[in-house]
């Protein structure tokens, strides 16, 4: 059973909707997010996703887990639908994904949440079992992104 969140931030207890911890994020964006900025548009199954502020304006790089649907991508929230990076692609309704090396421009369709895990691929699914992570992001893809060739710097 699937269910459609269309504001996940509102008044839910943060161990409801967080997997991971926040230190977990803390550690990860100041240590592993700086290296996996740069590895993961090469790697299979890791994107990362160009989005802006919704007060600074300001381009943001975050490196994700991905999985290929359809129509789109879908991306598992392992810190949660609260997660700034989310809210940003949210509020703003797409984003760029790179991909391989390939720039896609995504619009953000929903946030869903499946204990199934069902879009997944079947070797992420006992992982993100582990790490209890149910919620995700669809992303449609619309085309390629403005200026989308990447380089080694990205």
């Amino acid at each position: 059973m699937m269910l459609v969140v269309d504001a996940p931030w509102v008044r839910l207890r943060e161990e409801e909707i967080m997997p991971l911890t926040r230190t977990m994020a803390r550690v990860n964006r100041n240590g592993l997010n700086r290296v996996m900025r740069h590895v993961a548009p090469w790697l299979p199954g890791t994107a990362v996703v160009v989005h802006r502020g919704r007060r600074s304006g300001r381009s943001y790089r975050t490196p994700v887990n991905i999985f290929r649907i359809p129509d789109g991508y879908v991306i598992a929230l392992a810190y949660g639908p609260t997660s700034d990076w989310v809210r940003n692609v949210l509020a703003a309704g797409e984003a760029d994904l790179i991909v391989r090396r390939h720039r896609v421009h995504v619009k953000a369709l929903r946030i869903y949440h499946d204990p199934t895990r069902r879009d997944v691929g079947f070797l992420a699914r006992p992982i993100l079992a582990l790490l209890r992570v149910d919620d995700f992001l669809a992303l449609t893809a619309t085309g390629v992104a403005p200026g989308a060739r990447v380089s080694a710097g990205l």
